[in-house]
């Protein structure tokens, strides 16, 4: 998986492409980490669009990560296909704000 980041005003994205699954989990983490620690931001959007596929470990993932934004949004945004159906399915659109 591939990430990018980047920044707006106060608002943080990390772009995701590719397969969203238990061997990005350090990559992922990585990248979120010292935006976090920086605190420097007041909402984190997470960008599904080039996301091709995901997996439970990367629900749990964003779980975690949810659990650690201190109060602040996490937004998940241009979900497609399967993806869009699997976070439904999770009912994701009640732990996040979906765009």
């Amino acid at each position: 998986m591939q990430i990018r980041t980047e920044r707006s005003d106060r608002k943080m994205k990390l772009i995701l492409a590719g397969y969203f699954t238990f061997d990005a989990y350090r990559e992922f983490k990585n990248q979120y980490t010292p935006l976090l620690e920086s605190g420097d931001f007041s909402e984190l959007e997470i960008d599904l669009g080039q996301v091709e596929y995901l997996d439970s470990s990367a629900l749990g993932m964003l779980l975690l990560l949810r659990e650690r934004m201190d109060n602040k949004p996490v937004v998940l945004s241009n979900a497609q296909g399967t993806v869009k159906q699997v976070l439904e399915v999770a009912n994701f659109h009640h732990l996040f704000t979906m765009r």
